[in-house]
């Protein structure tokens, strides 16, 4: 009887395994999300060329994140907040949606809240994400 009982285990386990597909490749990955280190002013910018997306290859916290190939398949984006007085701030991706000739980009920015205790230090957020695609990028 325990042999019949282990048997009916085993076929249970086994059959209720499940399969984990990889074909579909994410339109959009964030490689980095920083509270300090981005430009002094706001602004996106959109890198399509390879000698622009080289540049990244030299930042610490982008070169293992990185593939040879990403040149020739992906487009990267850049958004930075600008120059914060306090901490608290941030800036990201809400939403990626992807049409038959572009790819939409909603950025998503948080600011800490009005009575929230913050560190009072000058900072300066940037996230760098990677599109998996070389459509051309329309950034909201």
């Amino acid at each position: 009887m325990k042999k019949v009982t282990f048997v009916l285990i085993v076929f249970v386990l086994v059959s209720c395994s499940t399969s984990k597909t990889t074909d579909s490749k994410a339109l959009y990955e964030v490689l980095t999300e920083q509270f300090d280190g981005g430009g002094n002013i706001k602004f996106f910018e959109i890198l399509t060329e390879p000698n622009e997306i080289k540049m990244l290859e030299n930042d610490p916290l982008l070169k293992d994140k990185m593939k040879h190939d990403d040149i020739n398949n992906a487009n990267y984006v850049i958004l930075n907040m600008g120059e914060k007085n306090t901490g608290g701030y941030s800036i990201g991706v809400e939403k990626v949606e992807e049409t038959d000739k572009n790819i939409i980009i909603t950025v998503k920015e948080k600011s800490p809240a009005p009575d929230g205790m913050v560190i009072q230090v000058i900072t300066y957020p940037y996230t760098v994400v990677k599109v998996n695609s070389k459509k051309e990028i329309i950034i909201k």
